[in-house]
This record gives structure tokens, sequence and C-alpha cells, in this order.
């Protein structure tokens, strides 16, 4: 069984160490972590049982693997000060804008890498995990890696030009899902359903709807014309989120990520 590191352990790569683990994609005795908050660190530790490696030096001793989760403003200066720990390593990346060929200019030539944009439902086993195609691991390197995380969501692999897209929309997603349970839920309230119930009727309505299309292959507009009765209420709150421009809204929130950073 391989080793795999992990250099972070905020938001995304604590669910991809939560998920990974929990789901029995890798043993917890086989995953190491270097983080900033070793207050944090050694809580999350306790909860799941991995070891905390002091330096990314360290972590490079001891494992076949290193995932890495900072943020892209670290990236460089860490590669610059440690990427020669890295030589003959694999390295996975869930760095936003950071894919093969970026890669390829910071990395020692020894090191195979592939950069991957997963999401935060990979904590739960419901991720969405974006490979991206070009990349220099072996046939069974990356067999290995596709397995792992095929266990905690679903993996796509997507040409390299695709993968800003795809980060948009599923990476990003969550957090705009999120805020359309947050706004049914306060609707429910305003009706007098308790908060709790409210979030529960709205996230498993959410979690229905979305296993109905993936297992029907129905196109949404089937799905939401399924619901539309003639005269009925349904098309009334349809009409209302057109007005509204729900659909340019969702389009503008993936344009506004697609330009950050141009």
């Amino acid at each position: 069984m391989k080793k795999l590191g992990f250099l972070g352990a905020g938001n995304m790569g604590g669910a991809l160490i939560r998920g990974l683990i929990e789901f029995g994609a890798i043993d917890a005795d086989n995953v190491y972590v270097c983080g900033h908050h070793p207050e944090k660190l050694r809580a999350f530790s306790k909860e799941l049982g991995f070891h905390i490696s002091e330096s990314l030096e360290q972590m490079a001793k001891d494992t076949d693997a290193i995932l890495f989760a900072v943020k892209p403003y670290h990236i460089e200066a860490v590669l610059e000060e440690s990427g020669n720990c890295l030589k003959d390593k694999i390295m996975l990346s869930v760095i936003s804008g950071y894919d093969f060929d970026r890669y390829e200019k910071l990395l020692p030539p020894s090191v195979r890498h592939l950069y991957i944009m997963p999401n935060t439902p990979s904590s739960v086993g419901e991720g969405v995990l974006m490979f991206e195609e070009k990349h220099n691991l072996t046939e069974s390197e990356h067999a290995w890696v596709f397995d792992m995380f095929s266990k905690i969501g679903s993996v796509f692999t997507l040409p390299s030009r695709l993968m800003p897209a795809g980060a948009a929309v599923a990476g990003c997603g969550p957090a705009f899902i999120a805020m359309v349970l947050e706004a049914l839920s306060d609707a429910g309230v305003k009706y007098g359903i308790p908060r709790k119930t409210a979030y529960a009727l709205a996230a498993q309505m959410t979690l229905g709807t979305a296993k109905m299309q993936l297992e029907t292959g129905l196109h949404p507009g089937e799905i939401k014309d399924g619901v539309c009765s003639p005269l009925g209420t349904t098309i009334r709150g349809v009409q209302a989120l057109e007005k509204a421009g729900m659909r340019s809204a969702f389009m503008d929130a993936v344009d506004a990520v697609m330009q950050y950073g141009k």
C-alpha cells in the first residue's frame, strides 16, 4: 500500500483527508499530513488517526506521493525552497490554476504529477473529482490514484483547457447550491417551518432531484415539467424565478469565477 502525504489540511485538503480515510480509500496509518495550524491538526489527527509531519522534507521521506492543497499564492515559494525533496515522487495537486504545463516549469524533471480539481462533498463520499487529461504518471500510478479517489465520488477526466470551467461549475458549485438551500429554507421558516426541518426538507429535495437526473438521464427541463401542472402552483414559482433572472445569475456566477485573475 502506497503512503500518501498532504501538504495543507484546510477546507479542501481536510475534506479529502476525511473522505479518503472514512470511506476506506486509504488506511489512516498510511496518511501523513503537514499543516500550518498545529492545534487543529493534532485534533484532526486524534479524530482520524493519521500521522503528522513536521515538514515537507520529512513527509517526502515517509511517503510515496504528496498531495498539495496549499493556497495558490504559497505554492511557488514552497517549491523554490523545498521542491528538490520531490525528486522521483508522485505529486498530486488540487491548487486551482496550476495545471500540468505550469508545473512542468516549476518541478524537478523526475517528478510525476497530476492536477486534480475536487470539491468539498468528497468528505461525505459524494464528490466530483476532475482529473486533468495531461499527466506523466505511469499507468499503474494513475490507476492507483483513480481507484483511490473513485471511492469518495465520481471521477471525470477533462482536457486541460476545460479544467477551469469544470472547477467553476463543480468546484465552486457547492457554495452556490448551499445558497439555494439556505434561501429555500428561509422561505420555509417564513411560513412557519422550524429551521432544522426546513434545512432537511430543502437538502433532501436537492439530493433526490440530483439522483433522479443522474439515474434517469432526464433533461433537467423534463424534471421541471414533471412537477409543473397546468394552472398549478409550481409553474407560478418557476415564473417568479425566471423574472428574477435565476438562470442568468448562475451563469454570471460562473463567468465571475472564470474571469478571476485575468
